[in-house]
């Protein structure tokens, strides 16, 4: 998935902790069993479900690799990323 160079220059200082916010409001939940040092699982209810794992460290921003391929997995479109106001 590729997004616009506009919508790209917002998010990719993206921090774990603005992540993690915009997956709550998008409706994914924590799964607090699952969770082991850094590493957040959250899923998504629904058939199917779906589940990702975040990787926290606080105010840290993600590689340009890894931040695609989170937003790959999480499958969010830059409309998605405008609804919940990650970008303009």
């Amino acid at each position: 998935m590729s997004f616009p160079k506009r919508v790209w220059d917002q998010i990719k200082n993206i921090t774990a902790g603005e992540l993690i916010a915009a997956l709550e409001r998008d409706g994914w939940e924590e799964d607090s069993e699952s969770r082991r040092g850094a590493t957040i699982p959250f899923l998504k209810p629904g058939e199917p479900s779906q589940r990702i794992v975040i990787h926290y460290h606080p105010r840290k921003t993600y590689g340009t690799k890894l931040l695609k391929a989170l937003l790959r997995d999480i499958g969010w479109t830059a409309e998605d990323l405008i609804r919940l106001k990650l970008t303009k």
